[in-house]
């Protein structure tokens, strides 16, 4: 547990799920203001954290060893977007962290995000269930079904999705992920809430929490956000997008649904 960027001051109660789970807040250097705000959400839980400063896409340059530029555009069709790949570096580098210390599971932030009160009582209970997942999500910017299989608390369930889910705001990962996060999710060939979306390539198991525990705003200063057409080539765009899209859906239908069949046969 690291509590380098939680001063005493702002954490009156620390709660016990925080000896068990390493929090990363990734956060820009010249972003204090989302930073302040975070840290007082964060005390206001009891949840230690420790601060990852967020990878500059605007001091980027390319090539990039952490960014595949041929698998990138064959596969999403688009320019190199450096706020992207930042992102992109920033959550590896929490997995990177998370190895390099003895927790057992890490818990990943953005820091554009509201919690439901219920947060740390989820985590508690999430941990419970440990066995079912190794990346459990918090939340989503879409609204595709959520299939619940398995409650956690009295008003919230792990939940399979069958469809892609885009957001990477907040989740839970167990080693085993963070492994696959650090290794095989680099370099980076998509962008990273759709690179983690296809965990099940790799033999792991994703679930989400149904209602979702945290929301991730949107955020009209997002520089990944802002001017998305400059990075889109439209008719220009490779061959090879719509295929690789197609099967990416089909594979994961099949493997979620197969869970999902699973988990209802046993229930």
């Amino acid at each position: 547990m690291n509590m380098r960027a939680a001063p005493a001051a702002l954490m009156p109660a620390l709660h016990p799920v925080s000896l068990r789970v390493n929090t990363y807040l990734i956060n820009l250097d010249r972003a204090p203001l989302r930073r302040f705000r975070m840290e007082r959400l964060l005390a206001s839980f009891g949840l230690a954290f420790e601060r990852v400063a967020a990878v500059d896409g605007a001091g980027l340059s390319l090539p990039h060893p952490g960014f595949d530029d041929a698998a990138y555009l064959s596969r999403h069709g688009r320019r190199p977007n450096p706020f992207e790949i930042g992102c992109y570096l920033s959550h590896v580098e929490c997995a990177k962290r998370f190895l390099g210390s003895p927790a057992e599971f890490a818990l990943i932030l953005e820091d554009d995000l509201d919690f439901d009160d219920d947060l740390a009582e989820l985590l508690d209970a999430a941990l419970d269930h440990q066995a079912r997942w190794d990346i459990l999500r918090l939340s989503t910017v879409n609204s595709g079904k959520k299939h619940k299989v398995e409650p956690l608390t009295a008003s919230r369930s792990l939940a399979i999705a069958l469809t892609r889910e885009k957001g990477s705001g907040a989740y839970l990962i167990n080693r085993k992920a963070a492994g696959w996060i650090a290794g095989v999710l680099v370099p980076m060939r998509l962008p990273y809430d759709l690179a983690f979306d296809l965990e099940f390539d790799d033999g792991l198991s994703a679930c989400f929490v149904d209602p979702l525990p945290v929301s991730q705003r949107a955020d009209p200063c997002s520089q990944i956000q802002a001017g998305l057409s400059a990075y889109r080539l439209g008719r220009r765009r490779p061959w090879s997008v719509l295929p690789y899209r197609a099967a990416a859906e089909l594979r994961r239908f099949a493997a979620r649904f197969s869970r999902l069949a699973a988990w209802r046969l046993r229930s």
